[in-house]
């Protein structure tokens, strides 16, 4: 009968399989073993799992830490293995399962898994980090009000685009090293294009706030913008690089994006004085020709108040 042992985290994170199709099968550290653990907490000779030709049986070889099932309280010498045990060796942890063990249903593949896989596309990655730093430049040397030179807006824009490189880079390692596809190439290609999707959502947000009054709620439902982005970015940052539900995805996706604004809003909200004698107005200036509705010229302008001036005195007469 054959056997399939895994090789398990503490979180049930799978490290390495192995099938064997014999009567018994040696676990320890020692290199004769049939599966080799590093534990320096497991013996040479750690134990044995052995068919009897009816059932597989756990066989403590006098270990010194023992062997425990699951969580470690209770010892697994002697135990009769059902398929999905866990057994605690040391420090590390095995799961036995047998071949008509059940597996959980396949995921399916999104329909937009081919636009993700065009994001890593050398000629794409190479335009959304070349549009991101050309931006982040010439942003720098607007709000710088001295000359600068090209070699004073390079630094800042490489510095700047490299220290945003590190996130997707970050979501890669822990990715590696959760025993997942690392895929870096298409984290960098995501993550780049929602960056410069926030720079749009940055301009939007400014444009709206040139076209409204003080009075209009429409300014901050456009400062929701951000948040969707960064909420989108970090749900295909998981959906990417881990293999989970969709519910956890969501989880981790709203997690981050409240750590990431309700951080910032609270940082901002320590910073700000309980009361200022200054006036507080928006200095942002746009060129006209972003005006959505066009201003009107002196002349109209004066008839228009005349006329708003006539129907104060006509109502005025008509009350009297």
């Amino acid at each position: 009968m054959e056997i399939i042992i895994e090789e398990i985290s503490r979180g049930h994170k799978l490290l390495g399989r192995h099938k064997f199709a014999q009567q018994s099968v040696t676990i320890g550290r020692g290199y004769h073993s049939d599966i080799i653990l590093s534990d320096p907490h497991v013996c040479a000779e750690h134990l044995t799992i052995d068919y009897d030709g009816e059932n597989w049986l756990i066989n403590d070889k006098d270990s010194i830490n023992g062997c425990f099932l699951d969580d470690g309280k209770k010892p697994a010498d002697g135990h009769i293995v059902h398929s999905g045990d866990v057994i605690t060796i040391g420090k590390s942890q095995i799961r036995v399962v047998f071949p008509y063990h059940p597996v959980a249903t396949s995921i399916t593949l999104s329909p937009f898994e081919n636009l993700i896989n065009l994001a890593k596309h050398p000629v794409v990655l190479g335009v959304n980090i070349m549009f991101f730093a050309l931006l982040t430049g010439w942003l720098f040397f607007l709000s710088n009000p001295k000359e600068t030179n090209f070699t004073q807006l390079l630094v800042p824009s490489v510095g700047l685009t490299l220290m945003f490189a590190v996130w997707p880079a970050l979501v890669s390692l822990i990715s590696h090293l959760t025993k997942h596809d690392a895929r870096i190439f298409t984290q960098l290609g995501i993550c780049f294009i929602f960056y410069n999707l926030t720079w749009l959502s940055d301009f939007i947000e400014t444009l709206v706030r040139f076209n409204s009054s003080s009075a209009s709620i429409l300014p901050y439902v456009v400062t929701l913008l951000p948040i969707v982005i960064a909420f989108c970015l970090f749900w295909l940052n998981a959906y990417i690089g881990f293999h989970m539900t969709k519910k956890r995805r969501l989880v981790v996706a709203v997690c981050l994006t409240s750590l990431l604004f309700g951080g910032s809003f609270l940082v901002q909200l320590s910073k700000k004085p309980e009361f200022s004698i200054r006036p507080q107005f928006d200095a942002t200036l746009l060129i006209p020709d972003l005006l959505i509705a066009k201003s009107t010229d002196v002349d109209n302008f004066i008839n228009n108040s005349n006329k708003l001036f006539q129907q104060v005195d006509k109502a005025k007469q008509e009350k009297d």
